[in-house]
Protein backbone atom coordinates (compact mmCIF):
# COMPACT_ATOMS: atom_id res chain seq x y z
CA UNK A 1 0.00 0.00 0.00
CA UNK A 2 0.88 3.87 -0.63
CA UNK A 3 1.50 4.76 2.93
CA UNK A 4 1.31 8.80 2.14
CA UNK A 5 -1.88 8.55 -0.26
CA UNK A 6 -3.40 5.99 2.52
CA UNK A 7 -2.45 9.19 5.37
CA UNK A 8 -3.96 11.95 2.98
CA UNK A 9 -6.97 10.27 2.63
CA UNK A 10 -7.85 8.64 6.00
CA UNK A 11 -6.56 12.81 7.17
CA UNK A 12 -9.19 14.30 4.93
CA UNK A 13 -11.43 11.78 6.68
CA UNK A 14 -10.84 12.79 10.14
CA UNK A 15 -10.96 16.41 8.97
CA UNK A 16 -14.21 16.49 7.97
CA UNK A 17 -15.69 14.74 11.33
CA UNK A 18 -13.38 17.00 13.32
CA UNK A 19 -15.98 19.56 11.57
CA UNK A 20 -18.71 18.37 12.60
CA UNK A 21 -18.32 17.64 15.91
CA UNK A 22 -16.55 20.27 16.60
CA UNK A 23 -18.37 23.89 18.18
CA UNK A 24 -18.89 26.63 16.29
CA UNK A 25 -17.48 30.04 16.88
CA UNK A 26 -20.40 32.00 16.90
CA UNK A 27 -21.96 32.37 20.17
CA UNK A 28 -21.19 34.30 23.39
CA UNK A 29 -18.11 31.71 23.91
CA UNK A 30 -17.05 32.95 20.76
CA UNK A 31 -13.61 33.86 21.69
CA UNK A 32 -12.72 30.97 23.84
CA UNK A 33 -14.14 28.31 20.69
CA UNK A 34 -11.49 30.21 18.14
CA UNK A 35 -9.14 29.60 20.69
CA UNK A 36 -9.93 25.48 20.41
CA UNK A 37 -10.53 25.80 16.65
CA UNK A 38 -7.78 27.46 16.44
CA UNK A 39 -5.37 24.49 17.37
CA UNK A 40 -7.68 21.94 16.19
CA UNK A 41 -7.80 23.10 12.56
CA UNK A 42 -3.43 24.53 12.84
CA UNK A 43 -2.45 21.29 10.69
CA UNK A 44 -1.51 18.18 11.93
CA UNK A 45 -0.85 14.56 11.17
CA UNK A 46 -3.82 12.58 12.76
CA UNK A 47 -2.17 9.85 13.89
CA UNK A 48 -4.20 9.10 16.78
CA UNK A 49 -7.32 9.47 15.25
CA UNK A 50 -6.15 7.61 11.83
CA UNK A 51 -4.80 4.66 13.83
CA UNK A 52 -8.36 4.67 15.77
CA UNK A 53 -9.59 3.84 12.46
CA UNK A 54 -7.13 1.58 11.24
CA UNK A 55 -7.44 -0.62 14.39
CA UNK A 56 -11.85 -0.90 14.17
CA UNK A 57 -10.80 -1.88 10.15
CA UNK A 58 -8.32 -4.37 11.66
CA UNK A 59 -10.71 -6.49 13.47
CA UNK A 60 -13.74 -5.73 10.97
CA UNK A 61 -12.21 -5.20 8.05
CA UNK A 62 -14.42 -3.50 5.47
CA UNK A 63 -17.60 -4.50 7.48
CA UNK A 64 -17.34 -2.35 10.38
CA UNK A 65 -19.28 1.26 9.70
CA UNK A 66 -16.36 3.85 10.28
CA UNK A 67 -18.87 6.49 11.19
CA UNK A 68 -19.40 4.52 13.75
CA UNK A 69 -15.76 4.80 14.97
CA UNK A 70 -15.24 8.56 14.00
CA UNK A 71 -16.30 10.50 16.89
CA UNK A 72 -13.81 8.06 19.06
CA UNK A 73 -11.28 9.14 16.53
CA UNK A 74 -12.26 13.05 17.11
CA UNK A 75 -12.83 12.95 20.28
CA UNK A 76 -8.77 11.53 20.55
CA UNK A 77 -7.46 14.11 18.47
CA UNK A 78 -9.40 16.77 20.93
CA UNK A 79 -7.33 15.12 23.93
CA UNK A 80 -4.16 15.33 21.78
CA UNK A 81 -4.71 18.71 20.89
CA UNK A 82 -5.27 20.10 24.52
CA UNK A 83 -2.16 18.55 25.33
CA UNK A 84 0.06 20.35 22.65
CA UNK A 85 -1.86 24.01 23.81
CA UNK A 86 -0.38 23.32 27.31
CA UNK A 87 2.96 21.73 26.34
CA UNK A 88 3.63 24.74 24.82
CA UNK A 89 2.91 27.23 27.76
CA UNK A 90 5.70 29.40 29.18
CA UNK A 91 5.27 27.29 32.50
CA UNK A 92 5.73 24.02 30.48
CA UNK A 93 8.17 23.82 27.37
CA UNK A 94 7.27 27.67 26.71
CA UNK A 95 7.51 27.21 22.96
CA UNK A 96 6.49 30.24 20.21
CA UNK A 97 5.89 28.10 17.61
CA UNK A 98 3.16 24.85 16.61
CA UNK A 99 3.15 23.41 13.60
CA UNK A 100 5.04 26.47 12.22
CA UNK A 101 2.49 28.25 13.26
CA UNK A 102 2.01 30.91 16.47
CA UNK A 103 1.40 28.82 19.44
CA UNK A 104 -2.08 29.18 21.21
CA UNK A 105 -0.77 31.29 23.96
CA UNK A 106 0.96 33.57 21.96
CA UNK A 107 -1.75 34.50 19.86
CA UNK A 108 -4.67 34.71 22.53
CA UNK A 109 -2.89 34.69 26.45
CA UNK A 110 -2.01 32.74 28.72
CA UNK A 111 -5.50 32.43 30.43
CA UNK A 112 -7.53 31.51 26.85
CA UNK A 113 -4.84 28.83 25.82
CA UNK A 114 -5.07 27.60 29.25
CA UNK A 115 -8.89 27.33 28.79
CA UNK A 116 -8.48 26.45 25.14
CA UNK A 117 -7.04 23.08 26.51
CA UNK A 118 -9.38 22.35 29.24
CA UNK A 119 -12.40 23.07 26.59
CA UNK A 120 -10.88 20.74 24.13
CA UNK A 121 -10.61 18.16 26.69
CA UNK A 122 -13.73 18.50 28.65
CA UNK A 123 -15.59 18.20 24.70
CA UNK A 124 -13.87 15.19 24.10
CA UNK A 125 -15.67 13.18 26.54
CA UNK A 126 -18.86 15.03 25.81
CA UNK A 127 -18.14 13.65 22.36
CA UNK A 128 -17.55 10.20 23.31
CA UNK A 129 -20.03 9.77 25.91
CA UNK A 130 -23.14 11.22 23.72
CA UNK A 131 -25.44 8.47 22.61
CA UNK A 132 -26.68 11.07 19.86
CA UNK A 133 -22.94 10.96 18.68
CA UNK A 134 -22.12 7.17 19.01
CA UNK A 135 -24.24 4.24 18.49
CA UNK A 136 -21.32 1.90 20.32
CA UNK A 137 -23.62 -0.34 22.79
CA UNK A 138 -23.26 1.41 26.30
CA UNK A 139 -20.79 -1.27 27.96
CA UNK A 140 -18.80 -1.05 24.73
CA UNK A 141 -18.46 2.75 24.94
CA UNK A 142 -18.23 2.73 29.00
CA UNK A 143 -14.94 0.52 28.17
CA UNK A 144 -13.66 3.26 25.77
CA UNK A 145 -14.33 5.97 28.08
CA UNK A 146 -12.39 4.41 30.68
CA UNK A 147 -9.65 2.99 28.64
CA UNK A 148 -9.17 6.88 26.91
CA UNK A 149 -9.13 8.71 30.23
CA UNK A 150 -6.66 6.35 31.75
CA UNK A 151 -4.36 6.68 28.95
CA UNK A 152 -4.70 10.86 29.37
CA UNK A 153 -4.31 10.88 33.04
CA UNK A 154 -2.22 10.93 35.75
CA UNK A 155 -0.73 7.57 35.22
CA UNK A 156 -0.57 8.44 31.01
CA UNK A 157 0.19 11.33 29.34
CA UNK A 158 -0.72 13.84 32.23
CA UNK A 159 1.65 11.48 34.91
CA UNK A 160 3.87 11.31 31.70
CA UNK A 161 4.59 14.93 31.27
CA UNK A 162 4.65 15.47 34.93
CA UNK A 163 7.46 13.05 34.98
CA UNK A 164 9.17 14.90 31.97
CA UNK A 165 9.28 18.20 33.78
CA UNK A 166 10.40 17.23 37.53
CA UNK A 167 13.58 15.67 35.51
CA UNK A 168 14.36 18.44 33.63
CA UNK A 169 18.08 19.05 34.11
CA UNK A 170 18.42 15.74 36.17
CA UNK A 171 20.17 12.70 35.82
CA UNK A 172 18.06 9.63 35.50
CA UNK A 173 17.85 6.22 34.83
CA UNK A 174 16.99 4.89 31.56
CA UNK A 175 13.92 3.24 33.64
CA UNK A 176 12.51 6.60 34.32
CA UNK A 177 13.93 7.22 30.47
CA UNK A 178 11.44 4.74 29.13
CA UNK A 179 8.41 5.32 31.96
CA UNK A 180 8.44 8.73 30.59
CA UNK A 181 8.26 8.62 26.91
CA UNK A 182 6.00 4.98 27.29
CA UNK A 183 3.40 7.36 29.97
CA UNK A 184 4.05 11.19 28.06
CA UNK A 185 3.52 10.05 24.54
CA UNK A 186 3.13 6.45 24.11
CA UNK A 187 -0.14 5.67 26.48
CA UNK A 188 -2.24 7.77 24.49
CA UNK A 189 -1.19 6.30 21.27
CA UNK A 190 -1.80 2.89 22.84
CA UNK A 191 -5.28 3.89 24.25
CA UNK A 192 -6.09 5.48 20.25
CA UNK A 193 -5.56 1.54 18.86
CA UNK A 194 -7.31 -0.41 21.45
CA UNK A 195 -10.78 2.48 21.54
CA UNK A 196 -10.80 1.33 17.73
CA UNK A 197 -10.05 -2.28 18.32
CA UNK A 198 -13.18 -2.00 21.19
CA UNK A 199 -15.55 0.07 18.99
CA UNK A 200 -15.05 -3.22 16.25
CA UNK A 201 -15.58 -5.80 19.04
CA UNK A 202 -12.02 -7.35 19.39
CA UNK A 203 -11.87 -10.51 21.53
CA UNK A 204 -9.61 -10.11 24.43
CA UNK A 205 -6.84 -11.84 22.33
CA UNK A 206 -6.86 -9.57 19.71
CA UNK A 207 -6.82 -6.51 22.27
CA UNK A 208 -3.45 -8.06 24.32
CA UNK A 209 -1.86 -8.20 20.75
CA UNK A 210 -3.03 -5.05 19.83
CA UNK A 211 -1.98 -3.42 23.48
CA UNK A 212 1.80 -5.12 22.70
CA UNK A 213 2.09 -3.05 19.30
CA UNK A 214 0.08 0.17 20.42
CA UNK A 215 3.09 0.10 23.21
CA UNK A 216 5.04 -0.17 20.97
CA UNK A 217 4.75 2.29 18.42
CA UNK A 218 3.59 4.61 20.84
CA UNK A 219 7.84 4.05 22.34
CA UNK A 220 8.88 4.69 18.70
CA UNK A 221 7.38 7.97 18.08
CA UNK A 222 8.79 9.32 21.01
CA UNK A 223 12.21 7.84 19.99
CA UNK A 224 11.87 9.44 16.25
CA UNK A 225 10.90 12.58 18.31
CA UNK A 226 13.79 12.80 20.68
CA UNK A 227 15.83 12.41 16.81
CA UNK A 228 13.99 14.92 14.92
CA UNK A 229 14.81 17.64 18.24
CA UNK A 230 18.38 16.72 17.12
CA UNK A 231 18.41 16.13 13.73
CA UNK A 232 15.86 18.62 12.03
CA UNK A 233 15.74 22.29 11.69
CA UNK A 234 12.84 24.47 12.99
CA UNK A 235 11.77 25.00 9.45
CA UNK A 236 11.36 20.99 8.98
CA UNK A 237 9.56 20.86 12.41
CA UNK A 238 7.16 23.46 12.92
CA UNK A 239 8.21 24.34 16.26
CA UNK A 240 11.85 24.63 17.89
CA UNK A 241 14.66 22.15 17.31
CA UNK A 242 17.20 21.60 19.66
CA UNK A 243 15.08 22.46 22.41
CA UNK A 244 15.43 19.53 24.41
CA UNK A 245 19.15 19.95 25.08
CA UNK A 246 18.49 23.50 26.08
CA UNK A 247 15.84 22.27 28.35
CA UNK A 248 17.96 19.65 29.71
CA UNK A 249 15.52 16.94 28.77
CA UNK A 250 16.49 12.95 29.35
CA UNK A 251 16.45 11.67 25.62
CA UNK A 252 17.49 8.42 23.18
CA UNK A 253 20.10 10.39 21.88
CA UNK A 254 21.38 11.70 25.14
CA UNK A 255 21.40 8.07 26.26
CA UNK A 256 23.20 6.27 23.37
CA UNK A 257 24.12 8.51 20.54
CA UNK A 258 22.01 8.93 17.20
CA UNK A 259 23.21 5.86 15.59
CA UNK A 260 22.41 3.62 18.28
CA UNK A 261 18.69 5.09 18.77
CA UNK A 262 17.99 4.86 15.44
CA UNK A 263 18.69 0.49 15.93
CA UNK A 264 16.40 0.77 18.56
CA UNK A 265 14.00 2.36 17.28
CA UNK A 266 14.28 0.05 14.25
CA UNK A 267 13.73 -2.57 16.39
CA UNK A 268 11.06 -1.30 18.32
CA UNK A 269 8.80 -0.94 14.91
CA UNK A 270 9.68 -4.59 13.83
CA UNK A 271 8.60 -5.84 17.44
CA UNK A 272 5.50 -3.84 16.45
CA UNK A 273 4.91 -5.50 13.50
CA UNK A 274 5.55 -8.86 15.07
CA UNK A 275 2.33 -8.07 17.45
CA UNK A 276 0.30 -8.48 14.78
CA UNK A 277 1.49 -11.68 13.52
CA UNK A 278 -2.38 -12.91 14.40
CA UNK A 279 -3.86 -10.59 11.75
CA UNK A 280 -4.17 -10.98 8.10
CA UNK A 281 -4.31 -7.99 5.50
CA UNK A 282 -6.75 -5.85 6.90
CA UNK A 283 -4.03 -4.99 9.31
CA UNK A 284 -1.78 -4.28 6.29
CA UNK A 285 -2.56 0.37 7.38
CA UNK A 286 -1.48 -0.96 10.94
CA UNK A 287 1.78 -2.34 10.06
CA UNK A 288 2.23 0.34 7.58
CA UNK A 289 1.99 3.18 9.99
CA UNK A 290 4.50 1.79 12.65
CA UNK A 291 6.87 2.10 10.25
CA UNK A 292 5.97 5.33 8.97
CA UNK A 293 6.23 6.60 12.44
CA UNK A 294 9.83 5.84 13.06
CA UNK A 295 10.78 6.98 9.76
CA UNK A 296 8.67 10.86 9.63
CA UNK A 297 10.33 13.84 9.21
CA UNK A 298 8.35 15.97 11.12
Amino acid sequence: MNIKNYLLDQRKLVESALEKYMLEDDSVFSRHIEAMRYSLFAGGKRVRPILCLAAARAISDDKINIDTVLPIACALECIHTYSLIHDDLPAMDDDELRRGKPTNHTLFGEAQAILAGDGLLTHAFEILSDSAFSKIPDAARLRIIFTIAQAAGPQGMVGGQSLDIENEKQEITFETLQTIHRSKTGALITGSVLSGALAAGASEEQLESLTLYGNKIGLAFQIADDLLNVESTTEQLGKAAGSDAERGKATYPAFFGIAKTKTKANNVVSDAVDALKGFGPEATPLRELAKYIVNRTR
